[in-house]
């Protein structure tokens, strides 16, 4: 028995004994299953690749290993990627957000294992990236093929795709609130209780998948000690203003260096960017991998293991000198995340974003302690400070608020929480009206979106809806030719273009219909003197916006498409209404 025998005769049993919408239910349950194994998966080869290559080695007592290691990573990375996956893997959520938007939420089958294996490679090796991004594409994968397999329409896959990415996410973090929201507000997914249950289904699938194998410290954990104080409120308002201005230098930063270096040949960005990053290692050994290690460290009170002794030494018996340590750090883990994906390197911005978030609650409040001889808990302000980073990256406040509440084991810092995270979003927001993962999306017109009109608009394809079965007609035509190619179309409007396709304008049944019967005219009336150029046409290039909104500023129902001069076709207002209508009910059914 093939394996498409096996599922072809599930999908068709399930009919038999279950509703759609209960084998949904049941879909979601093994996604959530999947989408957690491959999290603990991840996880784990990532912590005994590490151990293997670092094993006896601490941060304290640097080695040159450490320098060595990442540009070792980032090479079997570029080897894997060019001779086994042959594909681009890098930015793992933005690459689901273009499967949902202009893939059909479509994902190959190849991310549901590649994904693991080039961050293992890069991460595990000592780059200073993440492994959430590429374990969100690998549940992502995950929830898309298993709706492939099991025929499902594409409100399903994407709402499968949604679960595997929430329960990858639950998983690698065990917080299935912050996996839900996650994908609602980043996935962009409609908050309806046919979306919720089944994401809900999945998140604490997963999240109880990898409790179970790997305990309660699955990734990153803290207790909280301080609780808050209303006295502080104004200190959060300004954490918030400063976490979304450092939010704005993440973004823009990685999104430069990354540009820059892609312009950079390969045999040359390759050991450039394994120089720069031991560089950076050897100052800040902190940087190595992902960073929850130092961390936990810091939120326990011991800052001073994010820089090496042997060169910061000297200035650690200043407290302000040492404030300067903790602001390059800022930099440079930016530094240091962007050289890493630049190169090739496989992994995310969701822990360098975290890492950047505690660094810079961490600096903002001992600034405030040393200038204002304040108390302020630094172990607080670090962990809203992520909230903060993660809110100005991400655009995504609610995922912040949970995820940090979820670390800290309750929501004694709620109220912190969402001061810090509304002012990084407001302040970021000025300046970057999209996250770091929907920015290249935008700026390509490729991004689905919120707004459902916006959203319908981007699922359009302008080329689909070019007809074509418009009778054309030459310039030096005369009356009597035109009248001839009347008799034989079904439209009444007809393009007048000459031999070589250049479009010189329309002539329409209503302006000929009082001398077409006038025989007499026929050879001296000709269709250059009876055409008309229209004040709009489109390009093929032309997004849906731009289209919709030419249809709707004018009382044009049929405008003409162009390319160079050259005729090829007309779009209609009834066609482009009926294809928005169809979408719009699929967008809107329950």
């Amino acid at each position: 028995m093939s394996r498409h025998t096996l599922f072809d005769r599930i999908y068709l049993y399930q009919y038999k004994v279950l509703k759609p919408r209960q084998f949904l239910l049941v879909l979601s349950f093994f996604v959530g299953i999947l989408s957690g194994l491959a999290g603990v998966v991840l996880k784990n080869t990532l912590y005994y690749t590490n151990f293997f290559l670092t094993n006896g080695f601490t941060f304290q007592a640097i080695t040159f290993l450490y320098l060595l290691y990442p540009m070792c990573g980032l090479v079997l990375t570029y080897l894997f990627m060019k001779y086994v996956v042959k594909d681009n893997i890098s930015h793992g959520v933005s690459k689901v957000l273009y499967g949902i938007s202009k893939n059909h939420s479509q994902i190959k089958p190849g991310n549901t294992w590649t994904s693991l294996v080039a961050c293992t490679l890069t991460l595990g090796f000592g780059g200073s990236v993440g492994p959430e991004a590429p374990g969100v594409l690998t549940g992502s994968a995950i929830g898309s093929n298993m709706a492939r397999l099991f025929r499902q329409d594409y409100k399903n896959t994407t709402l499968l795709l949604g679960c595997g990415a929430a329960g990858a996410l639950a998983s690698l973090f065990a917080a299935p609130i912050a996996g839900v929201v996650f994908v609602i507000e980043v996935l962009l997914m409609d908050l309806t209780m046919t979306n919720l249950i089944p994401l809900l289904i999945s998140a604490v699938t997963g999240s109880l998948v990898s409790s179970l194998l790997m305990g309660k410290d699955v990734l990153f954990s803290f207790v909280l000690l301080s609780p808050f104080h209303f006295h502080e409120t104004g200190y959060y308002i300004l954490l918030g203003i400063f976490t979304g201005l450092v939010s704005v230098y993440f973004i823009r930063g990685s999104v430069w260096m990354e540009r820059l270096l892609a312009k950079i040949p390969t045999g040359v960005r390759l050991p450039l960017a394994g120089v720069v990053l031991a560089m950076l290692i050897f100052i800040y050994p902190s940087l190595f991998g992902e960073g929850y290690t130092i961390l936990k460290e810091v939120l326990k009170g011991h800052a001073e293991t994010i820089g090496n002794p042997e060169f910061f030494g000297w200035m650690k018996n200043s407290p302000y000198l040492f404030l300067m340590i903790i602001f390059g750090l800022i930099l440079s883990k930016v530094i240091a995340m962007s050289f890493t994906q630049g190169s090739g390197g496989i992994g995310g911005t969701f822990a360098p974003t975290l890492f950047v978030g505690v660094i810079s609650g961490l600096f903002l409040s001992r600034g405030i302690n040393l200038g204002l001889g304040s108390h302020l808990p630094e172990s607080n302000f670090a962990l809203v400070g992520m909230a903060g980073l993660m809110t100005g990256v991400m655009h995504a406040p609610l995922t912040a608020i949970f995820l940090i509440a979820e670390i800290t084991g309750g929501y004694e810092l709620l109220t912190p929480l969402i001061i810090s995270s509304t002012v990084s979003y407001l302040t970021v927001f000025y300046f970057e009206p999209h996250s770091i993962y929907a920015r290249q999306l935008a700026m390509r017109k490729e991004l689905i979106t919120h707004h459902k009109d916006n959203a319908i608009l981007t699922f359009m394809d302008p080329a689909g809806l070019i007809e074509k079965n418009f009778k054309t007609v030459l310039p030096d035509a005369s009356l009597g030719d035109l009248v001839k190619v009347v008799a034989e179309a079904s439209r009444n409007i007809f393009p007048v273009v000459d031999a070589e396709n250049t479009f010189h304008g329309i002539v329409t049944l209503d302006h000929i219909r009082g001398i077409m019967f006038n025989r007499e005219l026929y050879n001296k009336k000709f269709v250059r003197d009876l055409m008309y150029m229209p004040e709009f046409f489109i390009t093929p290039d032309d997004d849906m916006e731009k289209i919709m909104s030419l249809f709707q500023r004018n009382d044009r129902f049929n405008i003409p498409v162009l390319k160079d001069g050259k005729y090829i076709g007309f779009m209609s207002r009834a066609t482009v209404f009926s294809e928005y209508r169809k979408l719009l009910k699929q967008f809107s059914e329950e």
